[in-house]
């Protein structure tokens, strides 16, 4: 898969923007927005959920982002924390609210179920501008520059780049089995089956070729001291954003205490 290509689907798809979010020195802008995400989870109290919103609002729309970009991040990890959540209201807490057919809404469950909801739109769509405005290259360099492990910020590469290749292996993969007549009826007996197969063989391509790159690596000199990695000169923007960040953050964080 070329390098073009990886851009397209990728997380950092509008990388190339150049809003005030995108042109933050990444180390800055990784360090300052983790806090905030930090400070949005410890949040414990449903009437600080407006505040968070206007913020991760703000910086949404400061980002340049498309809003459908990030409903289409946002809808499968939606409804798996919907499903976690959706019966809370109905088991949670002893104040009745009001009673649909057989269940009865209490208040507790209800106002807890909007907080994990809020908290998660929060958390969740300030981690998309964080790696989405930049590249995702340019995101692991900056945390080598934060003394993050060189091994595990490697691991992290690596994963990111083979999801895609191990997506196009499975497609044609896919492919070739309907090709041959394959249905992926449920109900068919030889399905389990074939299906079986090709997980098998999925693995097997993956774990042969994940080989044959450590291989070409350690050959290019993987694992030996490398050249010095430059970081972009942080600018007196950089730093005024880095504050303003980390004067929300302890802030929410206070109030968090205070209503709590």
């Amino acid at each position: 898969m070329s390098g073009s290509h990886l851009h397209e689907q990728g997380i950092d798809t509008y990388a190339h923007l150049k809003s005030p979010l995108h042109q933050w020195e990444m180390r800055l802008k990784i360090a300052s927005l983790l806090l905030l995400i930090l400070a949005f989870a410890l949040v414990e109290t449903v009437w600080l959920l407006p505040i968070m919103f206007a913020i991760t609002l703000g910086i949404y729309a400061l980002s340049g982002l498309p809003f459908a970009f990030l409903r289409s991040r946002l809808t499968v990890p939606g409804y798996f924390i919907l499903a976690l959540v959706i019966f809370l209201p109905f088991v949670a807490g002893t104040t009745e609210m009001a009673t649909v057919g057989p269940l009865t809404i209490r208040e507790e469950g209800l106002l807890q179920a909007g907080l994990i909801i809020g908290r998660f739109f929060c958390i969740f769509t300030t981690a998309i501008v964080l790696f989405s405005t930049n590249t995702f290259l340019n995101a692991i360099r900056a945390l080598r520059g934060l003394k993050f492990p060189d091994i595990m910020a490697d691991m992290v590469l690596l994963t990111y780049r083979y999801l895609f290749e191990i997506n196009t292996l499975f497609s044609t993969i896919r492919t070739a089995a309907r090709l041959r007549g394959f249905q992926g009826n449920l109900f068919a007996p030889n399905t389990i089956k074939t299906v079986t197969s090709l997980a098998g063989h999925l693995l097997v391509r993956s774990y042969e070729q994940s080989q044959q790159v450590y291989t070409a690596m350690v050959l290019r000199g993987y694992g030996t001291d490398g050249a010095k990695v430059y970081h972009q000169k942080p600018t007196t923007a950089d730093y005024l954003k880095t504050a303003l960040t980390l004067i929300t953050a302890i802030t929410l964080f206070v109030l968090s205490q205070v209503l709590t």
